[in-house]
Parts: structure tokens; C-alpha cells; sequence
């Protein structure tokens, strides 16, 4: 046989082999449960699609609902406050985002056999705020109840108390356990409030938990609420007893999760552009910091500049070491150096030993005061060498290479 004959029947042989078709598992639906009536009569409404049933309860609250110390129309004036602020940040809105306030409650906290039960969203409508949740009817309806959610529609802005860690991850996570049957989940910007309240409160609150910042910073204390803890103990009894009575008290805590969430923003959002002296020294400090990390010098200054104004003493020392790192990378060097000799009585020893090396950058590098900059050597030198937050490496590399800068300066001032 030639060999255009081997290749032709080669050809005939891979033509002949069918492709095997792989069939998508065939969906069913499951039953609806038993206590559906129940479940009605305790306020929840019955949704059902093609994957499911699904339990529903809307509130809706006008603009002038107020919930602590804010009107939640508020949340417009904030918008516009980014708006008109014109500086990039990661917090900023705009009126083109669809904003959804998103919370859940789970029965665990992490693993594949942990469930999200409850979906809570806020979002602004023309009329006011519509707020939706919607409830696990039970484990085998849970494609119904992720569907319901709407996640995988048109991207919107989502906005969470944590979410960024643990309620978007959990989403996804049975999202994926149900990638043959739902429709592809949206990918949606985000915007955390834990991360930006540990940005601002950081060393003025001692626990970021929700219920804390509402009662320290939103005007609004809670009664009758139940502990978060118990939320996945009361739905598990729900689903065995048929009864929701107790699960709806589960469901009003996740409303004020929710509501908390919008004057949450709305506070955020003043403190981030007002320099309010009313607030405190660490907070003002705190916010300049953030605006330095993004690089909006002017903002950082502005803030900072705001506490070493209006406070003194200890409460300050943070704020002239950070306005005084912003005036060294604008190469305004005298002002750097006076701000960080302000700032260093009142620092932790880490930070004051960081004072002096940039000191001693500054007069030896800019200002060629060589006397001056060896001054700061020996002092950040003494503070190390005293130090106990350092193992015993670190503390000999550290003196090694201040001892070797205090080398340099001597034979400077000797020549």
C-alpha cells in the first residue's frame, strides 16, 4: 500500500470515531417543604422559580427613615460629596454605580457544608430604600435561593461590613456547587466598610465589630437584637421545628446590619473629606495617613496639618511623623526635620527610632549638618541597643548598620 493510500484510510479511520456528547446532569427540582404555611404566616412571602422555592420579605423606607444619627437619603449627599471631592479613592461613589448594600447569615464560618441561609440587600430607589431578603427554605432548594439573589445579572456596586472576607467567598463558594445549573455569577465591584473603619478608627475604637462602631460613632443602639452567634442555631431550629417565629428576630438583625451599612457610608464619607476638629487626634491622623498611602499629598497634608493645629502634646506625635514623611517627599527638607524632632517624644520606640534615621537622612543627604545628622545616629543608636520589642539578630544587624552610618558622618565631619 502507498503511502497516500495509508494516510487516506488513516483518515477515513479518525473520520468514523463519533464524538461523545457529555451531558449536563439533568436538573430536578426539588420538593417544597412541608412548612411552607407557616413560614407565610410569620410575615415571609413564597417565591418560586425554576430551581425551587425561596422565602422573601421586603421593607421599604422613605428617605427621611432615620436611623441613628442619619436620614438615609443622606446617603445622596455623600455620593455627591465624592462627586464634587474630584480625588480617586477606593472608597468613592458616583451616581452612575448601582449601589447594593449586601449582608448574610451562614450556618458556619467557613467549609464546603457551610450554607449562606439568609441574603439581605439594601438598595436606593426612586422613592426611597428598598430592603430584600431572602431565606433558605432548606439545603436541597439552595439553587432557588441563589438565583433569587439576582447575583448573577448586571454588575453592580456592592457594599459590605466584611465582606470582601467572608460573605462574597461564601457566595461564591455555592455558586461554584451549582456552576451546571445557575447562570454565570457577575463579577461586582466592592467596597468593604471593615477595611475603611480600621483605617479610620484605628487606635480610637478597640473592637470594629458592627454593633461597636454603631454605638460609638452612628448614634444608634440596638434592643432586642439577638447575638450573631445564635442566627445559625435558630434557623437549624426552624427547619426541624417548622416554625419561624424566632427566625424572624434573625432577620431583623440583619436589617440593621443592613441600615447600619448606609449611615455607615455616610459618616465615612464625612469624615474622609470634612476636617472636623470635633473628631479625635487619631482619627484626623489616621485619615491623613490613608490619603499619604494613595499618593493625594495635599489631602494627607490637610488633615494632618488639621491635628498639629488644634491638639498637643501626645496625641500629635503621630501626626507631625506622618506630615513630616509627606514634607520629605515633597523635598520641603527643613520643615521634614522639624516636625520629625516634634514627633519623637511622643512615638513608640519603633517609630522613634525610625524618626531618627530619616533625621539623620536629612541633615547628612539635604542639609549637609553632618554634626547634627551623627546627633541622630547616636540617639537612634542608644534607643536600639535599650530596645526589647527586637530579637538578638535583629538588634545586631540593626546596630551594625547605624553604627556603620555614624562611621560614615565621622569621617565626613573629619575631612
Amino acid at each position: 500500500m502507498s503511502y497516500e493510500n495509508k494516510i487516506l484510510q488513516l483518515k477515513k479511520m479518525l473520520g468514523s470515531k463519533k464524538e461523545k456528547v457529555v451531558e449536563k446532569p439533568t436538573f430536578v427540582k426539588p420538593p417544597k417543604p412541608s412548612y411552607l404555611e407557616n413560614w407565610v404566616k410569620c410575615g415571609l412571602n413564597v417565591i418560586e422559580n425554576d430551581f425551587g422555592v425561596v422565602f422573601k420579605r421586603e421593607v421599604m423606607y422613605s428617605n427621611d427613615y432615620k436611623h441613628g444619627l442619619y436620614e438615609l437619603g443622606s446617603l445622596y449627599d455623600a455620593i455627591d460629596k465624592w462627586e464634587n471631592h474630584r480625588i480617586s479613592h477606593p472608597f468613592s461613589l458616583s451616581f452612575d454605580d448601582d449601589i447594593l448594600f449586601f449582608d448574610t447569615e451562614t450556618t458556619g464560618l467557613k467549609g464546603v457544608g457551610t450554607h449562606i441561609f439568609l441574603i439581605g440587600v439594601l438598595e436606593a430607589k426612586t422613592d426611597g430604600f428598598l430592603l430584600t431578603q431572602y431565606v433558605l427554605a432548606d439545603p436541597s432548594n439552595e439553587a432557588a435561593f441563589l438565583f433569587e439573589s439576582k447575583f448573577w445579572q448586571t454588575q453592580k456596586t456592592i457594599i459590605t461590613y466584611n465582606g470582601k472576607s467572608f460573605d462574597w467567598p461564601q457566595v461564591e463558594t455555592r455558586w461554584t456547587l451549582h456552576r451546571n445549573t445557575l447562570p454565570k455569577l457577575t463579577n461586582h465591584k466592592q467596597i468593604d466598610l471593615l477595611h475603611s473603619s480600621k483605617r479610620i478608627w484605628k487606635n480610637n475604637l478597640e473592637k470594629m465589630k458592627l454593633t461597636t462602631v454603631e454605638e460609638e460613632k452612628l448614634g444608634f443602639h440596638r434592643k432586642g437584637d439577638i447575638p450573631g452567634f445564635l442566627a445559625p442555631i435558630i434557623y437549624a431550629d426552624a427547619l426541624k421545628s417548622g416554625q419561624a417565629d424566632t427566625l424572624i428576630k434573625v432577620l431583623y438583625h440583619n436589617e440593621w446590619d443592613l441600615l447600619s451599612l448606609v449611615t455607615l457610608y455616610i459618616h465615612s464619607t464625612n469624615l474622609l473629606i470634612e476636617t472636623r476638629v470635633e473628631e479625635a487626634a487619631t482619627t484626623l491622623t489616621n485619615v491623613g495617613k490613608w490619603y499619604g498611602d494613595l499618593k493625594h499629598k495635599g489631602e494627607s497634608e490637610r488633615f494632618l496639618s488639621k491635628v498639629t493645629e488644634h491638639f498637643e502634646g501626645p496625641e500629635t506625635g503621630l501626626a507631625y511623623y506622618y506630615l513630616a514623611i509627606e514634607q520629605k517627599r515633597n523635598g520641603q527638607f527643613v520643615e521634614a526635620a522639624i516636625h520629625f524632632e516634634y514627633a519623637i517624644p511622643h512615638l513608640d520606640i519603633k517609630k522613634q527610632i525610625k524618626a531618627y534615621e530619616q533625621l539623620a537622612i536629612v541633615y547628612e543627604h539635604q542639609l549637609k549638618t553632618f554634626e547634627k545628622a551623627i546627633r541622630c545616629a547616636l540617639d537612634g543608636l542608644k534607643l536600639i541597643e535599650n530596645a526589647t520589642c527586637f530579637n538578638a539578630s535583629q538588634k545586631i544587624k540593626l546596630i551594625e548598620q547605624w553604627e556603620k552610618r555614624i562611621q560614615r558622618l565621622e569621617n565626613k565631619i573629619i575631612s
